[in-house]
């Protein structure tokens, strides 16, 4: 099957009960057992399984070409959930260009824990081999980045992650299953937050962690019983909903970002539009290796204050101003005080963005709308 169809079909057979198309919500806490130990289904109680988990999880490994999926109550949720396979002393490697929340997680709350974590940015392989050569349990990165849209080589960093024996985990979220698809190329683990594109109404929260590794799929189920991080049924059930139009909005949310990114970059009040569909964009080559599209995501940096930059988003009527992203409708979001508040401005500045930098989100309005809402804004 291709895609699209395994969106609509997969995991989601008819009820055998009633016939229903979309399957039920277990809203259930507890299961019955036949005798001590022994379940009807596999299911005791919800915060270790439930059907609406299984359905969601079959979606999703088969969009990402897996074996196994564990889903979470959000991305960090997920995160958190893998964290807890390290011990004291591990050390993780990541690629600058992360989410403002995965620095957070790891620097303000896993640190205490003894788990070591290392921001890099290099420029080259070679950089990436030495910056390596600390052995680290993990290699992290995310591609497209978060906020400046950068594209890492994902083959060649899991070569690269392999030679010093490190689990390679590729943030999927900008790109979602649609455009790219990490494990064909070696990632040990892809990870979503779902909140994102793959749920795609901003009506919900969750995360999931993909795999081929049987062994890191029994250590995810443990962590989510163990953790308490698992969804609501409900949660799980919109999810799915939400993914059966995936293929859809994906190709209008590139569609509209394409012509954005293009309207953007030929503005005079404009220094820089970061979008991997873009001929300018610096890797533009490898996200077209790599990726099956360029997705909805733009960074845009303006040649302007950040009290006129502030003033600016504040004007837009079509994009509205808040967290998150990936939804049907358009967003704009500031970096610096926003998502990534957290990372501290010299870090911010050395990753090579400044406080004129924001985030576009691009919804599947009507193109032509958006671009007016810019030029009003802009002008």
């Amino acid at each position: 099957m291709k895609f699209a169809t395994k969106a609509i079909h997969v995991g989601s057979e008819p009820d055998p009960a009633t016939g229903a198309i979309m399957p039920p919500i277990y809203m259930t806490s507890t299961f019955a057992q036949t005798s001590p130990g022994e379940t009807i289904a596999g299911y005791d109680y919800t915060r270790a399984g439930n059907p609406n988990f299984t359905i969601l999880e079959k979606l999703l490994a088969a969009l990402e070409g897996a074996k196994f999926a564990t889903v979470f109550s959000s991305g960090l949720g997920a995160l958190s959930a893998l964290i807890t396979t390290l011990k004291h002393g591990d050390k993780v490697v990541g690629v600058g260009g992360l989410y403002g929340g995965t620095y957070r997680l790891f620097h303000q709350v896993f640190s205490r824990f003894g788990i070591e974590f290392v921001v890099i940015s290099p420029s080259s392989v070679e950089e990436l081999d030495k910056a390596l050569s600390i052995h680290p349990k993990w290699l992290l990165f995310e591609t497209p980045t978060n906020p400046l849209l950068e594209i890492f080589d994902i083959e060649a960093f899991v070569k690269a992650g392999k030679k010093v024996g490190a689990l390679v985990i590729v943030d999927n979220t900008f790109a979602s299953p649609y455009f790219q698809s990490p494990l064909r190329w070696g990632v040990d683990v892809v990870w979503h937050s779902t909140t994102k594109y793959i749920g795609g109404h901003s009506d919900v929260i969750g995360g999931v962690m993909i795999t081929d590794n049987p062994t890191i799929k029994k250590e995810l189920d443990f962590a989510r019983k163990a953790l308490g991080v698992n969804p609501s049924p409900f949660d799980a059930w919109l999810t799915t909903r939400g993914v059966k139009t995936l293929a859809l909005r994906m190709e209008q949310h590139q569609k509209n970002a394409m012509a954005i990114a293009t309207y953007l970059e030929g503005h005079a009040k404009v220094k820089k539009v970061y979008y991997p569909g873009l001929a300018s964009h610096p890797r533009h080559d490898i996200a077209k290796k790599q990726m099956y599209g360029f997705s909805g995501m733009i960074a845009v940096e303006f040649k302007l204050s950040l009290d006129e930059t502030k003033t600016l988003i504040s004007k837009l009527k079509l994009f509205t101003l808040a967290e998150s992203l990936g939804g049907v409708e358009s967003l704009v979001n500031h970096p610096a005080t926003m998502t990534h508040a957290s990372i501290p401005q010299e870090d911010r500045l050395k990753m090579g963005w400044s406080d004129s930098l924001i985030r576009l989100s691009v919804g599947i309005e009507d193109a032509e709308d958006l671009i007016a809402d810019l030029a009003q804004a802009l002008a």
